[in-house]
């Protein structure tokens, strides 16, 4: 039940409509929600997915609320409740809202940078029933890691806030953003996830929506760093089999085909954003034009994932223009990214220009080739009200 949620994660259709006690939809309720708490976060990752306009602390859902929230998602089916940002530690109901999920039946996720952590902070989380928990690293030590996450001794705190959680009795999953400026690293982050207890490692190249769209050309990996960094990871799981699980994907700018993106439009996941708009996927407020509805409304979370507009949408194949419309994989990709297609071609309804299919396919292919080959080094990160120095290129 340790699995975290992936681009593709497993095909839990059939479990959850044979589990959900209370609604039964068509389309099933997801297993995991992905529960963004708050915007709010000490790092300034250039490759953030949170929205470019982040909501303020103010609009953030309450203890109560969230509560509720838990309480809904538990009642209709939804097995694992994944606590996101930002960074959630922020909160200070974070234990309290560990303590209430887990007495509803939740599975709970903890996905933080760790810097805010300490030693009794973890502790009071596993008590109140954390389950897991997946630290970020962005680097394998301190000179390449701070300087992307915009923070310094992250890589320290992080180091210190792994050993603070294996020794809590909870499993550790690493996640590793890997572009163009860390993939030299990989090796070292292997070996580092490894050495620090991790049960599992994704290595996740960037995926260009959001703020890391405004960083593309500082992060974009080559060719020649994708096919090492491929061939690292099959080496690196046969070599490490039954000692560490590596999950692994690629940029979608050098792609064939399409990811199956959230496992479909509106299929398998849901978030819920800060202040409670419930989003087909993390980037979907990028897509303009779409309305999303609130837990805070008149109308259920089982409702809103099986009739409201945005999750009909692009649901299923019925949206689709050619080529997606005739493919033989359109039940198997489900047309790809929605956000990327939105990003790239200005219409979220288009085919994914991940797809080799696409006329822009050819496009994004050269353009990552282009942007892979310069010398841009230097990040563009949000500097919250100029609170973290910028760190220096070295």
């Amino acid at each position: 039940m340790d699995d975290i949620l992936r681009d593709d994660p497993m095909d839990t259709l059939k479990l959850l409509d044979s589990t959900a006690p209370i609604t039964h939809v068509d389309f099933g309720i997801p297993a995991a929600v992905l529960a963004e708490m708050t915007h709010r976060c000490p790092l300034q990752c250039p490759y953030c997915s949170n929205p470019v306009e982040l909501e303020r602390s103010s609009v953030e859902l309450s203890t109560e609320e969230w509560k509720k929230v838990m309480t809904e998602l538990a009642e209709i089916g939804v097995l694992q409740f994944h606590f996101s940002g930002g960074e959630p530690t922020v909160r200070k109901d974070i234990v309290e809202l560990v303590k209430h999920a887990r007495a509803v039946g939740l599975y709970t996720n903890l996905i933080t940078s760790a810097v805010m952590l300490t030693e009794a902070k973890v502790k009071e989380l596993a008590d109140a029933g954390l389950d897991h928990a997946q630290v970020s690293f962005q680097g394998a030590e301190s000179g390449v890691a701070d300087r992307i996450a915009g923070f310094k001794d992250a890589h320290k705190k992080k180091l210190q806030a792994a050993q603070w959680i294996k020794e809590a009795g909870l499993p550790l999953t690493v996640n590793a953003v890997m572009h163009r400026q860390n993939l030299h690293q990989l090796p070292d982050i292997i070996e580092m996830a490894v050495a620090i207890g991790a049960s599992r490692l994704e290595v996740a190249n960037v995926q260009y929506y959001g703020w890391a769209l405004k960083n593309r050309a500082a992060l974009m990996p080559t060719v020649e760093q994708l096919d090492a960094t491929t061939k690292l990871v099959e080496e690196s799981r046969d070599r490490l089999k039954g000692k560490l699980v590596i999950d692994y994907v690629i940029p979608d700018y050098y792609a064939e085909r399409p990811k199956k993106c959230m496992g479909g439009w509106g299929r398998q996941f849901f978030n819920i954003s800060p202040s409670g708009k419930v989003l087909p996927c993390h980037a979907a407020e990028s897509i303009t034009g779409l309305e999303f509805d609130s837990v805070r409304g008149n109308k259920s979370i089982a409702w809103i994932w099986q009739n409201s507009d945005a999750f009909q949408k692009y649901r299923g194949t019925g949206w689709m223009p050619e080529p997606c419309k005739s493919c033989d994989f359109r039940e198997i990709d489900w047309g790809g990214c929605r956000c990327q297609a939105f990003a790239l071609t200005g219409d979220a309804g288009n085919t994914d220009p991940a797809c080799h299919l696409s006329p822009l396919h050819d496009k994004i292919f050269k353009l990552a080739q282009t942007e892979a080959a310069t010398d841009v080094r230097e990040f563009k990160y949000r500097n919250y009200a100029n609170a973290t120095p910028k760190a220096e290129v070295n």
